[in-house]
């Protein structure tokens, strides 16, 4: 393969682990990894747990260092972006009018935070850069206010309460996280943050966004009831876009991400995706499924390298994510997007030391173990099973999860 190039749009996790799978995998022929940012490919989950909190240092956030690019030969064109994809010329051209020749191909643009409408000054958490911005806000401010209460919005909340500031949280839904962990568990993390303090404002409209001069620092919300929150600075996480548009004018097959079979390989089969931006068909499931977590940028890269290797491989890792906030750490296996019948907790909910288990016609599609360890292989197996289970055995910690999985 020493005459072949290969070439990975996407500088982050997923694109610096499909560089480092390929050559693990023996592939020794030119190797480019395309990045807007000016930085080396870094994880995005500290930006929001423990970069944020100021627990950890910047260079533990990057996933090599220039010298093992060097070392693998590996070309990094940062501060770059793919303009376009020319699929008869096998080639990506580039932001500054040169272009660069592929045989295989890798897309792991990643996602965009949404953004809210005709609203300057608000922060937004994507970027190392963005993190930067709200550590310095963490250090000076007294009051942050939080638009949305999903994944983002809680772990600034928690950084930022940790820190001394006042938060308050604005959701237009019931409760936080609803949509994602439906009414049981959402109250499980809405009780922490009012035990922490914070000001949960539920079911609200945003009106509007103010600023001190009008355009360069939001200093408050206005809200649908005429209420005013004034704060030192205003965060926005109201969820995430597939960044597709590169795909969809290349002509592949683009459906809330790009559409990819079990190994990753898009609608043309020279051209693969990974990560966030993947909409891939998960074997287990039965359908197309994507996921913008930590998870799968990290694991999803070495099927998508292995099969443009050219060999037969499926990516079966079930969805998984995790959150740390206070004292609250929790794992989540599973997905319960199709609907469930029923939660099932063993443990102790209101001492926040449980495992919660979605189950849906006596099988279990989903289980969150909030700090209780070790049991993720566990919760695993049982979802891969399939095998009917009562709630009185799940919620019954003197029987093994594995003896259930086991039938």
């Amino acid at each position: 393969m020493a005459s072949q190039a290969f070439v990975i749009i996407g500088a982050g996790l997923a694109g610096a682990k499909a560089a480092e799978a390929l050559r693990g995998g023996g592939f020794d022929g030119q190797l480019t990894v395309i990045g807007e940012e000016g930085h080396l490919p870094y994880e995005r989950p500290p930006l929001s747990k423990d970069y944020l909190a100021g627990k950890a240092e910047r260079d533990s956030v990057f996933v090599h260092d220039q010298a093992w690019y060097r070392q693998q030969d590996i070309g990094l064109r940062l501060g770059r972006q793919a303009a376009a994809v020319n699929r008869a010329a096998r080639q990506v051209l580039l932001d500054d009018g040169t272009s660069l020749p592929y045989d295989k191909l890798l897309i792991a643009t990643g996602s965009s935070p949404r953004r809210l409408a005709n609203a300057s000054g608000v922060h937004y958490l994507r970027t190392i850069d963005d993190s930067d911005r709200l550590r310095d806000i963490l250090a000076t401010g007294s009051h942050l206010a939080v638009i949305g209460g999903g994944w983002i919005g809680l772990e600034v909340t928690a950084a930022a309460r940790q820190a001394g500031l006042q938060v308050t949280v604005l959701e237009n839904l019931e409760l936080p996280l609803l949509r994602v962990l439906g009414r049981e568990m959402a109250q499980v993390f809405a009780d922490l943050h009012r035990s922490q303090g914070v000001s949960l404002r539920l079911g609200v409209r945003i009106e509007g966004i103010s600023s001190s001069d009008g355009t360069a620092t939001a200093t408050g919300v206005r809200l649908g009831d005429g209420t005013r929150i004034e704060a030192d600075a205003v965060v926005a996480g109201i969820g995430a876009m597939p960044r597709t548009s590169l795909a969809a004018d290349a002509g592949l097959e683009v459906t809330d991400g790009i559409v990819t079979t079990a190994a990753l390989r898009t609608s043309d089969p020279d051209i693969f995706a990974a990560g966030d931006v993947a909409s891939a068909y998960h074997p287990l499931l039965g359908r197309h499924i994507r996921v913008e977590h930590w998870a799968n940028a990290l694991k999803q890269p070495a099927v998508a390298a292995a099969a443009m290797l050219g060999q037969d491989v499926r990516y079966e890792d079930l969805p998984y994510f995790y959150t740390d906030q206070y004292d609250l750490g929790m794992e989540y296996l599973g997905d319960v997007r199709d609907g469930y019948d029923q939660v099932v907790v063993r443990g102790d909910v209101d001492g926040r030391e449980f495992i919660a288990f979605w189950l849906k016609d006596g099988r279990v599609l989903a289980g969150m173990n909030v700090n209780v360890w070790g049991v993720t292989d566990s919760i695993k197996n049982l979802i891969r099973s399939r095998h009917p289970v009562t709630a009185e055995a799940l919620a019954d910690a003197s029987t093994p999860l594995d003896d259930l999985a086991a039938g």
